[in-house]
């Protein structure tokens, strides 16, 4: 049994025609950092967001988080389909993202900005990643950035929705 405990994960060969997986494997490796960190921050505005509209971007942010919490894994298991190791420490996720932390209290209507400019930070990336695929034979991971960049720029107009006075 010790043996079976004492596998090392690695990198594997995986011959489907898709060119350059190194690049797409990295694509793919920055969009999740940055929804692991818009997981976190949708998470925290969560929490922490008051006022006349609590309700209304407190449930919409849970939707939101629970759906790109299971994204990330969806996003780390197409990585490992091309035969890279997904990222593996909170480090590499924060040095990996573009998206930045707020500073300070926000009101909900900052914080409903910031969450709206973020998922479009994200389906920007995910665009290139699109594009990029689509020129390396990897209609799977276009269409999952497609599916993906789609959910990010609902998010950001449902957002943007609510905060309208």
């Amino acid at each position: 049994m010790s043996e079976v405990l004492s596998v090392v994960p690695s990198k594997d060969s995986v011959s489907t025609g898709v060119r350059d997986t190194s690049a797409l494997a990295e694509g793919l490796a920055d969009v999740l950092a940055d929804t692991y960190r818009l997981v976190f921050k949708t998470h925290a505005y969560h929490w922490n967001v008051e006022g006349p509209a609590f309700y209304s971007v407190h449930k919409l942010t849970e939707e939101q988080y629970e759906n790109m919490f299971a994204a990330t894994d969806e996003l780390a298991e197409r990585i490992r389909a091309l035969g890279h190791l997904a990222p593996a420490s909170l480090a590499d996720i924060v040095s990996r993202s573009k998206l930045q932390d707020s500073v300070g209290g926000l009101s909900a209507a900052e914080m409903i900005e910031d969450l709206a400019t973020s998922h479009e930070r994200v389906a920007h990336r995910l665009h290139a990643l699109a594009e990029m695929s689509g020129d390396r034979k990897d209609i799977v991971t276009e269409d999952l950035a497609t599916a993906r960049s789609a959910f990010h720029e609902q998010a950001a107009w449902m957002l943007r929705a609510i905060g309208k006075s």
